[in-house]
């Protein structure tokens, strides 16, 4: 299984890695949506993308609608994991084409069962 963590808080993507890392999970990350959408087309696959929603350069709204209009993406999973807790952030979300969607603070009992519920079982 390979993971992309796209989120602009070093701390968010430290701790996503290192939850990953001891499930035997290969990591990669990405500091804005921009670079998160170019690493999932020049080092995919991966099974799935943890995006936030407020980064620099390209937002993760923009990139989970950039993810899904590229249909060689189809397979990546996309969980939006970030602290927008309104129900229209969620539903525009889940409308572009996010499988699942997190809220900020989590621990790792909760992203196991979101990851689960967007239909990752290789952990």
């Amino acid at each position: 299984m390979r993971a992309l963590v796209v989120d602009d808080s070093r701390f968010i993507r430290n701790f996503l890695h290192s939850l990953f890392a001891e499930h035997g999970v290969e990591c990669m990350e990405a500091a804005d949506g921009k670079q998160g959408l170019a690493c999932l087309r020049t080092s995919g696959p991966f099974t799935v993308a943890l995006v936030d929603w407020n980064m620099p350069v390209m937002s993760g709204i923009e990139m989970v609608q950039a993810a899904r209009a590229d249909h060689d993406l189809d397979a990546t999973k996309i969980v939006m994991v970030t602290t927008e807790a309104e129900n229209d952030h969620i539903e525009a979300a889940l409308l572009a084409g996010a499988d699942e969607y997190l809220v900020k603070p989590f621990d790792e009992a909760g992203l196991l069962d979101k990851l689960r519920m967007a239909g990752v079982d290789e952990l």
